[in-house]
């Protein structure tokens, strides 16, 4: 699937799958164990539950490869088996559902925030994510779930890792807090901002809390992401230590009662995480069937409104706004950026990036940004190395002398907005 075709078919209701790994420890698998492994030492498990979910309604399945990147690999010693375990694992999800439901590769975070201003550490993060990614495209996945991110960092890195490389179809899920900050950086509404101009294809939140928790975000995200799809994969309520083991309270009856507030937020793209099981699916599709979409009117997006995002906040400006004086990279960096923002509030301002030292200065400050960042440099390779460090999504306001196809490619790759 294409991502003009992905983009097509979500613009109707479509389900996902439920929990893998909760429902294989129910099946058996012990605490503190390689996962991916443990799969492939027990594969009817994992084919038994796929084709459950398949038969509750699913029409994306998540290979079990959750965990299969070299950093979590290797709290197991199994580093080097990234392409292998990637491979097989897809392949056996592949026998669990053929061509009856579409076959997502699984990502997720290495657990490891992207330290601001460390620019190596993201570097490391793109090659590790870039790996997996190269793994799941051989092993020939229809399609990306990012999922369970804890920052928006993270998020860019693995997106961009994977448009590096192709224009599979990327949903891309995070994890947060009840308020929709992320536990590393950036938050829910950020990313549904930012993500879509990186080259996600859907955008949403798993995990996180149970269905009655979740409203308020994902009715966040729908307002900040424009036509992107929304996605929402809740727990079955929040986990409770019980005799040793972990219970989930929100039965599928209960879970699937909340289709119809999550429909009216924008989610058109439904599942289930932690806890939840095939039943709960199917009572899912059973809400969704009695659900007139129709019926929600469109949340309106001007189009003169263009979305921005710095690491802090979300941003919204327009193809007038002023960014004021533009600020050169200097030891007063930070300092100009409070003032700029504090005594000339335009929404928006404006940073020089001129030779190779501003981009150690501008890395090192970026994090006092708050209002949308217009990025100016008549260096190409200079502008490109300053989108790559900046953590939000920039623009450029039209002034200057660069190449439009250079311009293009950086929207591409970076999200940057072109006025």
């Amino acid at each position: 699937m294409t991502r003009t075709e992905f983009s097509a078919w979500c613009k109707t209701v479509h389900l996902l799958d439920g929990a893998t790994g909760s429902m294989l420890r129910r099946a058996g698998m012990p605490a503190g164990v390689c996962s991916e492994t443990w799969i492939l030492d027990h594969p009817q498990t994992l084919t038994a539950l796929q084709r459950a979910y398949l038969a509750a309604g699913s029409e994306i399945i998540y290979a079990p490869t959750f965990g299969a990147n070299r950093v979590l690999l290797g709290h197991h010693d199994l580093q080097r088996e990234v392409r292998a375990l990637n491979r097989d694992l897809v392949q056996l999800g592949r026998e669990a559902v053929g061509t009856s439901a579409l076959l997502a590769g699984d990502m997720t975070t290495t657990g490891r925030p992207v330290t601001p201003g460390d620019d190596s550490a993201y570097e490391t993060l793109l090659e590790i994510y870039r790996e997996q990614v190269e793994a799941l495209l051989e092993a020939g996945v229809d399609l990306f779930a990012v999922e369970t991110m804890m920052g928006v960092t993270e998020c860019m890195a693995a997106i961009e890792a994977i448009r590096s490389l192709c224009e599979t179809p990327i949903l891309c899920t995070l994890s947060v807090y009840s308020d929709g900050k992320c536990y590393f950086d950036g938050s829910a509404e950020e990313a549904a901002e930012l993500l879509p101009g990186l080259g996600a294809d859907a955008v949403g939140i798993n995990c996180s809390s149970g269905p009655d928790q979740m409203g308020s975000v994902v009715r966040m995200m729908h307002r900040a992401a424009g036509d992107t799809p929304i996605a929402a994969k809740p727990n079955a309520g929040l986990p409770e230590r019980v005799d040793g083991g972990v219970v989930y309270h929100c039965p599928p009856e209960e879970f699937a009662a909340y289709a119809r507030a999550f429909a009216a937020a924008g989610v058109r793209i439904f599942g289930g995480c932690c806890g939840t099981t095939p039943a709960h699916i199917a009572a899912l599709r059973e809400a969704l069937a009695e659900i007139d979409f129709a019926a929600f009117p469109a949340v309106g997006h001007d189009p003169d409104v263009i979305p921005c995002a710095s690491e802090k906040e979300a941003r919204f400006i327009t193809p007038d706004v002023d960014v004021g004086e533009t600020i050169a990279c200097t030891s007063d960096l930070m300092e100009d950026i409070l003032e700029a923002e504090e005594e000339a509030p335009q929404g928006a301002l404006k940073i020089a990036i001129l030779e190779e030292d501003d981009l150690d200065i501008f890395a090192e400050n970026q994090y006092a940004v708050k209002d949308a960042l217009c990025l100016f440099s008549d260096v190409p390779e200079l502008l490109e190395k300053a989108l790559r460090l900046y953590q939000g999504r920039a623009f450029w306001d039209g002034t200057g002398d660069l190449d439009e196809a250079f311009l293009e490619e950086m929207r591409v790759r970076y999200g940057l907005v072109l006025l």
